[in-house]
């Protein structure tokens, strides 16, 4: 029995904790990313919102006039000149 117990101190391996040293690198990564994307999405907001407020309207495309005569006549409106 004695044999055992001496068997069993010997494989025992010995842990030290330590504390971590710095941050994490994934951790890391995963702020600057972020940090990133967060800037990003602040910055297309601001420049959507000066913009909104600076430019005048879009235009709307001119409608051919073969497109109005084909809309007239579907509403049962003659074209004039016909």
């Amino acid at each position: 029995m004695a044999e055992e117990s001496d068997f069993a101190d010997k494989g025992n391996k010995i842990i030290y904790e330590t504390e971590a040293k710095g941050l994490n690198p994934g951790l890391i990564v995963l702020l600057v990313v972020l940090g990133l994307l967060l800037i990003f999405l602040v910055g297309n907001y601001v420049l959507y919102s000066y913009a909104q407020k600076t430019l005048p309207p879009r235009k709307k495309k001119p409608v051919s006039k073969k497109k109005m005569k084909r809309e007239r006549l579907k509403q049962g409106v003659s074209a004039p000149g016909e």
